[in-house]
């Protein structure tokens, strides 16, 4: 008997039934995409809620602007931490115990951030800010599972609708600011930690239904099915079958591509709210413009998704360079009164994000093996947040010290490092 044939016969009987069937294969990868969508509009729900006052709320309780980057930079520092673990949870264990518990994780961290506005503690702020970046890094893991049974012309379309599928929660978000607000205020709760009881409920449902549905689980699947291709693979060229296929080179630069794009975005829209208020724009205005920013992450997913698969990685990732520089160019030169020029510049903010996470998502997958891929995901992600993390903090601190449009066209130099990245990664390939 081969040894690939003894691997297919060791695989637990549900797991077999998929090994034998490309059709339930492609059922399973189109059911997953489906509770994947689901539980990304709550999570996109959960994610801008708290995007979007969380400054605001830590300028009222901490009484100083120098500050307020700070709590973005704790729940993406938290992201970080949950980044890793739902990674190692995933490898282990698979998508559905590593997407549920960091989405009810994050759950909890919302509902402290409301208690702790009600009592007016900042060390519970703090730490609830941590545990509720747990909601933040699930939700961006999740653009993973639609790639597990995906092959390598359908990956960037899988994760593009795992992310679009997140607008209609994240749009929404922002927009609720103002109820969420009257409905706190009404039941005794600062204004400004509404829109995390909005969080809270929504990362919990996002996270049940996970643990509900996403059975049987792609990515044990996913793994099962590269076991067997590998020891195939191996009895045929007669080479170790423990030797994964991976491609360190394309992961350092889809890993460097969503670090640096995220660093950027994140250091720009955390102080806009802020930079909104001093020139005299309220709640509501400021709701409007991260709405559409929001949307611009997220909505043109499905064609960047197409994009990258069709014209490639690398011309897309020129084109998050691109557009980036011109979103920051606009926000440092333009009207700071002029409600055009804010969503504008926010708008391209947000769409060069989506340009970077999409083909900088597609090249990890490109260049993993699904016995280590989970992990390198979930590291690939600590760096991700951090870069998250440190443009939160270092934020606040240009802008008290300098202005908005001194880290704005700091962001316009950074965004030309990307051009080096893909220099970089054509040279791998000659």
């Amino acid at each position: 008997m081969s040894e690939a044939l003894k691997s297919r016969e060791n695989q637990p009987d549900w797991i077999q039934t998929y090994l034998d069937s490309p059709e339930k294969q492609q059922q399973l990868y189109r059911r997953t995409l489906l509770i994947v969508v689901i539980s990304q509009i709550f999570g996109g729900a959960g994610l801008a809620a708290g995007v979007t006052v969380g400054a605001l709320l830590a300028q009222d309780m901490l009484g100083t602007e120098s500050m307020v980057g700070v709590p973005t930079a704790l729940f993406t520092l938290g992201s970080a931490g949950a980044a890793l673990i739902v990674g190692q949870l995933s490898q282990r264990f698979g998508r559905r115990s590593g997407l549920a518990t960091g989405f009810l994780a994050g759950g909890i961290g919302a509902v402290g951030v409301v208690i702790s506005a009600l009592i007016n503690s900042i060390p519970l702020l703090f730490v609830s800010l941590l545990i509720y970046g747990a909601g933040s890094a699930t939700n961006l893991q999740a653009r993973y599972a639609g790639t597990d049974l995906a092959s390598s012309k359908q990956r960037a379309t899988a994760i593009s609708i795992a992310m679009v599928s997140t607008t209609l929660g994240a749009v929404a978000g922002p927009n609720l600011v103002n109820i969420m607000g009257e409905l706190a205020w009404s039941i005794g709760v600062p204004s400004l930690a509404g829109p995390f009881i909005l969080a809270a409920v929504a990362y919990i449902l996002a996270g049940l239904v996970l643990l509900a549905l996403l059975r049987p689980d792609p990515f044990i699947v996913a793994k099962a099915m590269a076991d067997v291709q590998k020891t195939h693979n191996a009895v045929l060229s007669n080479k170790d079958s423990n030797a994964p296929t991976i491609n360190k080179r394309g992961i350092v630069a889809g890993a460097t591509v969503m670090t640096l794009t995220n660093f950027l975005m994140i250091a720009i829209m955390t102080m806009t709210p802020i930079h909104m208020g001093h020139h005299g724009h309220d709640l509501k205005e400021v709701g409007v413009v991260i709405g559409f920013h929001i949307a611009a992450m997220f909505l043109p997913s499905l064609v960047t998704g197409f994009l990258v698969d069709k014209i490639g990685r690398t011309a897309v990732v020129i084109a998050s360079g691109a557009t980036l520089l011109a979103a920051c160019i606009l926000a440092s030169s333009g009207p700071a009164d002029s409600m055009l020029v804010l969503n504008t510049s926010l708008v391209l903010l947000g769409l060069g994000w989506n340009f970077g996470l999409i083909s900088g998502t597609a090249l990890i997958v490109d260049s993993t093996h699904p016995s280590t891929r989970a992990k390198t995901q979930g590291s690939v992600d600590v760096l991700i947040a951090l870069s998250g993390a440190a443009g939160g903090a270092l934020s606040g601190m240009v802008v008290a010290h300098y202005s908005y449009a001194t880290l704005s066209f700091a962001g316009a130099i950074l965004s030309l490092l990307l051009i080096p990245v893909v220099i970089w990664s054509l040279r791998g390939k000659e």
